[in-house]
């Protein structure tokens, strides 16, 4: 058998322009999963209250659907909360995230299904050490659980789930790279996102740079300086908020130089999902995405 190589990564959607119709039910996960199949993409990436029920027959209905439309569902974009203060607020959040590993055993496909995991809000008062902390702690205790289910679980550089107070507690890259680098697990990798870098107010690539030989997943997405706006406005922006300066648009037309991580990926042999993090203007931007995603994965994965 081959080894896998860069041209045999798959390209997945996750509907952030969908994100709020599909929590509060105004949009079920069966007419997402119509529109996406219009996509030409390879999968969808899930939240987890994109589903209304977990039960394992609801489950196959959705599996189902999807299949209908030859399309995979490799990952889960889960948010777990683990730098809280209480300890059992702590193991409700190891719970939760068991059920979606279970949710992935069953809806993924056997050769690769991943659940997301982050560090937590960034509230006031904790601190840097108690937060690697206690987020090391949960992710250590749930890799016996997600190894005996075959589910990777993939930590994201993130910036805010969308329904949090507070951003990311692992926002800056020394946070984020000191917590991946206590957890040794071939079922423990890193979800890169290069958009999220950008709001960090850091390089995309040098924090690739760092992280690349650890990178299971992707999430792939682009970002616009507003009229008016320079980088230097986008550095200067306070964590706190959404950094004004930025928009969302079409995969390669933006600030994220792909062609370079395209290289890395290359260089790295990645072979497993880009999943397109986007949406905001609608399912026309979207399919451009993968338009461009799909012709970069075939240059870069044609090249020595």
């Amino acid at each position: 058998m081959s080894k896998p190589e860069l041209r045999d990564a798959r390209v997945a959607v996750f509907p952030k322009g969908y994100m709020d119709e599909l929590t509060n039910g105004t949009m079920t996960i069966f007419e997402w999963i119509e529109l996406a199949g219009t996509l030409g993409v390879d999968g969808i990436e899930l939240y987890p209250t994109f589903l209304k029920q977990q039960d394992e027959a609801y489950l196959n209905r959705v599996k189902a659907a999807a299949d209908k439309h030859r399309l995979a569902i490799p990952m889960m974009c889960s948010s777990p909360d683990f730098v809280q203060p209480d300890e059992m607020a702590r193991e409700s959040e190891i719970e939760r995230m068991k059920a979606m590993i279970d949710v992935m055993a069953l809806l993924g496909p056997e050769e690769f299904r991943s659940v997301r995991v982050l560090s937590g809000q960034n509230r006031p008062g904790i601190s840097r050490e108690e937060g690697i902390a206690w987020t090391v702690a949960c992710i250590r205790r749930l890799l016996p659980y997600a190894e005996a289910k075959r589910v990777h679980l993939v930590m994201e550089n993130h910036y805010k789930d969308g329904y949090w107070v507070y951003p990311e507690f692992a926002q800056s890259s020394a946070i984020f790279l000191a917590i991946v680098s206590e957890i040794d697990s071939p079922w423990f990798g890193v979800n890169f996102d290069p958009s999220n870098a950008l709001l960090a107010g850091e390089d995309p690539l040098v924090v690739m740079e760092q992280v690349k030989e650890r990178i299971v997943t992707m999430h792939a997405s682009d970002r616009y300086l507003k009229p008016g706006y320079t980088l230097e406005d986008l550095r200067a922006y306070s964590l706190q908020g959404y950094s004004e300066a930025l928009a969302h648009g079409v995969i390669g037309k933006g600030l994220n130089d792909y062609d370079a991580i395209f290289s890395h990926l290359r260089d790295i042999g990645f072979h497993r999902w880009i999943s397109i993090e986007d949406g905001v203007n609608g399912l026309d931007e979207m399919r451009q995405s993968a338009v461009f995603l799909k012709a970069k994965l075939a240059e870069w994965g044609a090249k020595r």
